[in-house]
């Protein structure tokens, strides 16, 4: 059996990040909230079954084979997904409830956030980082 490492290829990232932002850039310009849904229906998929439909037909066009590409960390990428659709959800319900000023910060949020990781500082990583130490922080104070 072949080990294959647990990892998304970067380029697959990068186009879901991309997604969103584009996305997110639609929306503000057209004013049609439900293309929020698109890029928040693919993260709901991918956190909840493993399977995101953006990433999926993205990795058609890969060149190489996945090991030939930076892998990033699987569950890491679970946890900003999870940041990405807690936020696409906020602003696609605030938009439909008229909370206009709600709608365009958390929009405003995962569009900087991925906008800054497509171009290499993974803001949901530094978040994820500082929280595993704070718990490790705190055992080792609890156990002392």
């Amino acid at each position: 059996m072949q080990n294959v490492p647990k990892g998304i290829p970067r380029p697959l990232v990068k186009t879901n990040q991309a997604f969103i932002v584009i996305s997110v850039i639609l929306t503000w310009l057209t004013g049609q909230h439900w293309i929020l849904a698109l890029p928040l229906f693919a993260g709901l998929l991918g956190l909840l079954f493993g399977y995101n439909p953006i990433i999926k037909l993205a990795a058609r066009f890969l060149t190489k084979e996945r090991s030939h590409y930076v892998l990033e960390d699987w569950s890491q990428q679970q946890f900003n997904q999870s940041i990405a659709v807690f936020c696409l959800a906020g602003g696609l319900i605030s938009f439909i409830v008229g909370w206009t000023i709600a709608a365009y910060i958390f929009t405003a949020l995962v569009a900087v956030a991925a906008t800054v990781a497509i171009l290499g500082f993974c803001i949901g990583c530094f978040i994820h980082y500082q929280w595993r130490m704070y718990n490790y922080r705190r055992k080792q104070s609890s156990t002392n």
